[in-house]
């Protein structure tokens, strides 16, 4: 109501919760009452009239409030709710807004100054904005505590239940990511055509034409590639804007519709037709959206709406309907139900149309769990339409059934136009899908990704890429901001795989902080645009915008074109489990074709877990070294020294060469009591790896590399834990030769490529690439062997070690 007000979209035009009046505390709606059109009877009017002479201010804006609610359910059904707008329902007896309270709601959103809602509000370039996404901030800011709450739950082992779901996954895309997905998906759509049509502008003047300051043109490619891309895209069936269809199967309150709407409005006028027109056809025939969250989706439709209202003055009179759904789920509809459908059907279209209304309840059980990744049949989708209007009771009627059964026909419609749409394909699938790991989510959702999504079940993100990629036609484009594990992890291997058989068009590469809300290195962002078919040789672009550690930084970066790189996506199968880098240089991926692997070389392994550290790990100066062994070169040495403590590698902070002898681990009679340590049902808690390494010398790194890789030479005498993988050897000069190679900054590059998360695995060590210079490995081993000296110099000069002597200045 607040967004209408501003915006003189209500049908009275006059304001409910502020005054048009400057310093006028009291709402136009109250001082005004009588004097506009709200279908008041005699009595309400008497009514209002007494609440006025009284002074009651807030009970007359209460009732006035309602009734604005009621007018409005007429002009926007999906948003306000008839039944609930009533003044003799719950809801008035609950409401207990104020227009006079200054710490109320009503004040304090009246404190948002009023630019941030005016459709009609300008940037610093003079370029109108459009302000519906206030919508948006203020719904992810409703869910705030909510979403706190279920992330709490999930810390406890409690999984995501499907009404927290919404709360737990939404996230607000930043404005420069939208209009970089829906430009380079829905605008590159409509150059291409242009282009196709014989346009003489190049891709980028097209844009430029547009004022697409996201737009990424086509890498020059090779002229075979150039032709098979033409051909391609003549096949596509655009022949005007109404052609188009765009959806986002995630778009929580309209965000990235709002965007495409803009994007749409601009190429109707470009060919000629009234905005007022294009609004209508942009809401009735390419706009579509899903959603499992139902006030999402009303925010959406609100959104929506609000555009075709600011082009076309009649959109809320006249009921237009739009191709937005919250997708719901069929429980309470019954087998039995459906035979008061389709009676005017013949027999054998009223059998198929059944059998396929059967099997749509059974697929839509869990509609509100599993929302747009649920897989629909190719069904005939007319005749099923026909079926779910064709609708009638017997004359002998059960009421209590038959009562049933009319609340089912409009739910049954609803599910087979939510089903049609799930089955369709589009030009565009643009969307910031929901991000959970597999751990959260409850057995359902789980069950059902493991059976339908098994190369990307990893995360709901990668299921929806997996999805999306399903939604697009032939020569569509799906674009989508994800978390980029994708990119690397070897979990999601498969789905690499898969999206081989797609094309790169362009990624804007953001890792960490892409949100303002997210701090930290955790969660690291990509931004991509994909076609439906790869294509050999074809070279994308990549916009790898790593560095800066602000939203706004990353978007200058992106618009200054820095850090662009061109990549054949089929380079990317010559490194190892196929990663997206993108930015690795043709000596990489030869060393990679041509290099030794590392796990041929040395035996990378995991170690120790003991699942409780605070009861077998001390640091060394905490036990008596009566008790400590600190140089048993063997399993029978240290069992046969009767000594309970011994080093013990636990990865510790940064450093190169030498160091983080820090840790004692009770390792009495070989392990005996980690060895037997049990939970109350008898389960081993825990986990001894590797134990044919204990004692040995080995390089180490720790799983922990958010400050750059390092890694260092461990002495014989330890044992390692799982935070301090190890790679063993018993070639020492190999060793060497290896540490010295691994201490370079190009270990750290290259790791980067394969694994740019903080945590480096043993997976990720195996693959790295050694191509020995044999004329220099002497010398490089010597290096090596010095560094260490100087390491160790450096960490027995400080009384944190157990072979300090005394402080070199001294």
């Amino acid at each position: 109501i607040r967004f209408m007000e501003v915006n003189d979209y209500l049908p009275h035009h006059t304001r409910v919760l502020s005054s048009a009046t400057p310093g006028q505390s009291v709402p136009d709606i109250v001082s005004r009452a009588l004097d506009i059109d709200l279908g008041l009877t005699v009595d309400e009017q008497q009514q209002v009239l007494a609440w006025k002479l009284d002074n009651q201010t807030d009970e007359l804006f209460r009732f006035l409030f309602l009734k604005q609610c009621r007018q409005l359910a007429g002009l926007l059904p999906g948003l306000f709710d008839d039944q609930h707008a009533t003044e003799t329902d719950h809801l008035s007896l609950l409401l207990t807004i104020s227009c006079v309270n200054p710490d109320g709601i009503v004040a304090e959103l009246l404190k948002i100054p009023e630019s941030y809602f005016d459709v009609n509000a300008l940037d610093e370039e003079g370029q109108p904005i459009g302000q519906i996404e206030i919508i948006g901030w203020l719904y992810q800011y409703y869910n705030a505590e909510l979403k706190d709450d279920t992330f709490a739950r999930l810390k406890k082992n409690i999984k995501i239940t499907k009404e927290r779901i919404p709360a737990a996954t939404q996230l607000f895309t930043p404005q420069w990511i939208v209009k970089y997905m829906v430009e380079n998906s829905l605008g590159r759509l409509w150059a291409e055509k242009l282009l196709a049509d014989g346009d003489p502008r190049s891709e980028k003047e097209i844009a430029a034409a547009f004022g697409w300051r996201y737009y990424l043109p086509e890498a020059e490619q090779e002229p075979q590639v150039a032709a098979q891309l033409k051909a391609m895209r003549k096949e596509r069936q655009l022949q005007s804007p109404e052609d188009i269809r765009f959806i986002d199967p995630c778009m929580g309150s309209g965000h990235i519709l709002v965007y495409a709407f803009d994007v749409l409005m601009q190429v109707y006028l470009s060919r000629g037709y009234g905005a007022s027109e294009a609004a209508r056809l942009i809401v009735q025939k390419n706009l579509h959206g899903l959603d499992i969250d139902d006030r999402a989706w009303q925010l959406a439709y609100f959104a929506v709406m609000m555009k075709a209202r600011q082009h076309r003055h009649q959109a809320l009179l006249e009921g237009l309907i739009s191709n937005l759904h919250a997708v719901q789920d069929s429980q309470g509809l019954e087998n039995k139900q459906l035979d008061y459908f389709g009676q005017g059907l013949s027999s054998l279209e009223r059998n198929m149309a059944r059998d396929q209304a059967v099997e749509l309840l059974h697929l839509f059980r869990d509609g509100k769990l599993l929302g747009s990744i649920i897989q629909v049949p190719d069904w005939d989708f007319e005749l099923l339409k026909r079926f779910a209007r064709d609708f009638k009771l017997p004359r002998q009627v059960d009421l209590l059934s038959d009562l049933h059964a009319e609340r089912a026909q409009p739910r049954l419609t609803q599910l087979v136009e939510i089903a049609c749409i799930l089955q369709q394909q589009y030009d565009a699938v643009v969307t910031n899908p929901p991000y959970m790991g597999s751990s959260g989510m409850n057995p359902a959702l789980s069950s059902y990704v493991r059976e339908e999504y098994a190369d990307s079940k990893a995360d709901l993100f990668a299921v929806f890429i997996e999805r999306c990629g399903q939604m697009i036609k032939q020569t569509g484009y799906q674009a989508m901001i994800t978390q980029h594990a994708w990119m690397f992890l070897s979990s999601y291997e498969k789905l690499r795989e898969k999206l081989q058989q797609q094309m790169i068009v362009n990624m804007a590469h953001l890792g960490p902080r892409a949100f303002e809300e997210i701090a930290g290195e955790v969660v690291q962002s990509t931004a991509f645009v994909l076609g439906s078919k790869a294509l050999l040789g074809y070279l994308g672009t990549y916009a790898r915008l790593i560095e800066p550690t602000t939203q706004d930084g990353k978007e200058e970066m992106f618009l200054a074109g820095r850090n662009r790189y061109t990549a054949d996506q089929q380079n990317f199968t010559k490194i190892p489990s196929a990663p997206v880098a993108y930015w690795a240089n043709h000596a990489i991926l030869a060393a990679f074709e041509k290099g030794q692997r590392m796990d041929t070389l040395v035996n990378p392994r995991q170690g120790l877990a003991t699942a409780d550290n605070d009861r077998f790990i001390r640091l060394w100066y905490e036990v008596h070294q009566r008790r400590s062994s600190f140089d048993s070169a063997s399993a029978d040495e240290a069992l046969s020294s009767q000594k309970k403590w011994f080093p013990y590698n636990k990865g510790g902070e940064r450093r190169q060469w030498y160091g983080n002898y820090d840790y004692l681990v009770n390792w009495e009679n070989d392990g005996q009591e980690i060895k037997n340590f049990r939970d109350n049902n008898g389960k081993q808690r825990s986990v001894v790896r590797n134990p044919q390494y204990h004692f040995h010398e080995a390089i180490t790194w720790g799983l922990i590399t958010s400050g750059g890789f390092s890694i260092r030479y461990r002495t014989a005498g330890g044992i390692h834990d799982v935070s301090g993988m190890s790679a063993f050897t018993d070639n020492h000069q190999l060793m060497m030769y290896l540490l010295a190679l691994m201490s370079t900054h190009l270990a750290d590059y290259v790791f980067k490529m394969v694994n740019p998360t903080i945590n480096l695995q043993i997976g990720d060590f195996n693959i790295f690439p050694v191509v020995k210079a044999k004329d220099k490995e002497d010398a490089i081993i010597n290096m090596a062997e010095e560094s260490i000296e100087i390491a160790k110099e450096d960490w027995d000069s400080f009384e944190t070690s157990w072979n300090f002597k005394r402080h070199p200045m001294l």
